[in-house]
């Protein structure tokens, strides 16, 4: 499970993966230099984390 994030919805992306998968995730910002195709899965914000159970590519140097 990814959930891409803003900074006004990091909260809110946390607590829904703690219920969905039952465990904490990791949480990855996003570096400066890549550019995503997506937006945060709340709203039309360009994410800034990414909260996923595994290091995503995304973060990846």
């Amino acid at each position: 499970m990814n959930i891409y994030s803003c900074e006004s919805h990091i909260n809110r992306a946390l607590d829904e993966y703690v219920a969905n998968e039952g465990t904490f995730p990791a949480m990855e910002p996003v570096k400066k230099d890549v550019k995503l195709s997506t937006t945060c899965s709340y709203c039309d914000q360009v994410p800034i984390y990414i909260v996923t159970n595994v290091q995503s590519d995304t973060t990846s140097s």
